[in-house]
């Protein structure tokens, strides 16, 4: 059995999570769940280890690993950059510039199911894709 760790690194301050971090998280577990069972029949176990930053690391916050690869050095033709976030503004009290995803000329804020799929499979060398076509998300 080969195992699938996807580390989910989030800001957390006082119980509360900012929008971006949050919506990231909520994908990440969905698509883990969805795909869990058929996956197994493929032989790999999906796990999540979720990693709570304070405000001194927030930069790494919203970052996704893969079996401990970050996401950007997983797919290359991803850029990771920042902006301005009201929600981590918010919940620390100070201005807060908060990590971005680019690919193919497109902006997130929040990481997307499209881009964890092809991380997820480009690190486990597998026809995920294929399953993905069949599968109802």
């Amino acid at each position: 059995m080969r195992t699938l760790e996807i580390e989910w690194k989030h800001l957390e301050k006082d119980d509360a999570t900012c929008f971006r971090c949050a919506e990231t998280g909520a994908t990440v577990k969905d698509f883990i769940e969805n795909m869990n069972d058929t996956c197994l029949e493929e032989g790999i176990r999906i796990s999540l280890q979720e990693t709570v930053l304070d405000e001194d690391r927030i930069p790494e916050s919203n970052s996704l690993s893969f079996n401990g690869m970050l996401l950007e050095d997983v797919l290359e033709n991803l850029k990771v950059s920042q902006n301005y976030c009201g929600s981590c503004t918010e919940l620390t009290g100070t201005r807060t510039y908060c990590r971005t995803v680019e690919r193919d000329g497109e902006t997130y804020e929040e990481i997307p199911e499209s881009i964890i799929w092809d991380a997820a499979c480009r690190v486990m060398q597998c026809q995920c894709k294929n399953l993905r076509e069949g599968k109802a998300l």
